[in-house]
């Protein structure tokens, strides 16, 4: 059951990074591309909870004010990444997600009230001069590089205060609302500043697209990765999701050719990015162990 649940887990991971390769395969903008993709996710995540799971999905106003925050905070996280993927491209948007472990580091300690862990600032220092570096030598991606670094501060946001929602309520009812209000924050928005009357700028092309997005790759890891920590540690779900970068840098390289094709400054500092987490994830694992 271990190894499927590990087949399992690195299948997740990588429809995770390859949703980068949808978004950059959708014509549509990030406005339109998120606002589709938080709908249809919400209704497939719908029907699972009510119809095929049979379960209500009722929680007090208190969580449900609580979910919509975190919610809103996945949206503009969403909105950063693929922001960041169409006007630089998949490579640059990706790396700049290991930038949530060190905000990680940081903000998780202030919120759960723990000791800062020297481990983590030395790897966030080594993580910055990557970053740095990339920023360098891709400096033509410096627009892109400030999106994917803001998709990683508001993906930190939503990582950090979804731990504290875990256990007030089902997973499922969890995933759902975030995604639901998330979604009806950005159409209040979208109604106050008009851009709600270009949401049909969109093809059949796309709406196809990103329904495979919503699905297969936004509602399915999402469950899945929540009934997999029946079988596996949470630190083997977190070491083993900072492989998303690897995935999809490796799949852009390969689909999109020349476009794709970065300095080789920017795989070495990559590299030593995803390397510093690992090894941080290790680290923990020996304290861990020691601890107990």
């Amino acid at each position: 059951m271990h190894k499927l649940a590990l087949f399992r887990l690195h299948l997740i991971v990588f429809l995770w990074g390859f949703t980068a390769i949808l978004g950059k395969l959708i014509h549509a903008n990030a406005e339109i591309l998120v606002f589709y993709r938080m709908l249809f996710a919400a209704v497939f995540l719908y029907l699972y909870i009510r119809i095929f799971k049979k379960e209500s999905i009722k929680v007090s106003k208190k969580i449900f004010f609580q979910l919509a925050a975190i919610g809103f905070s996945m949206a503009l996280h969403w909105y950063c990444f693929f922001y960041s993927i169409k006007i630089s491209n998949v490579s640059i948007a990706l790396s700049c997600l290991s930038l949530s472990t060190l905000f990680a580091s940081i903000m998780e300690p202030i919120i759960f009230k723990r000791k800062i862990d020297i481990s983590e600032v030395i790897m966030g220092v080594v993580i910055v001069a990557c970053i740095l570096l990339i920023f360098k030598t891709e400096f033509r991606f410096k627009e892109g590089i400030f999106y994917g670094v803001l998709c990683a501060i508001f993906g930190t946001v939503f990582s950090v205060f979804n731990g504290k929602m875990f256990g007030k309520t089902s997973s499922g009812n969890i995933i759902f609302y975030e995604i639901f209000c998330g979604w009806s924050i950005l159409m209040i928005i979208y109604l106050f500043t008009g851009q709600i009357f270009h949401m049909n700028e969109i093809s059949y092309r796309d709406i196809a697209l990103i329904c495979l997005l919503a699905s297969v790759f936004t509602a399915f890891p999402m469950l899945e990765s929540v009934n997999l920590m029946k079988y596996i540690s949470p630190f083997t779900l977190i070491l083993t999701v900072n492989l998303e970068p690897v995935y999809g840098i490796i799949l852009a390289f390969f689909i999109f050719g020349e476009s794709e094709h970065m300095s080789p400054i920017f795989y070495v500092a990559s590299g030593v990015m995803i390397l510093a987490i690992i090894a941080n994830g290790l680290i923990k694992a020996k304290k861990q162990k020691t601890l107990n």
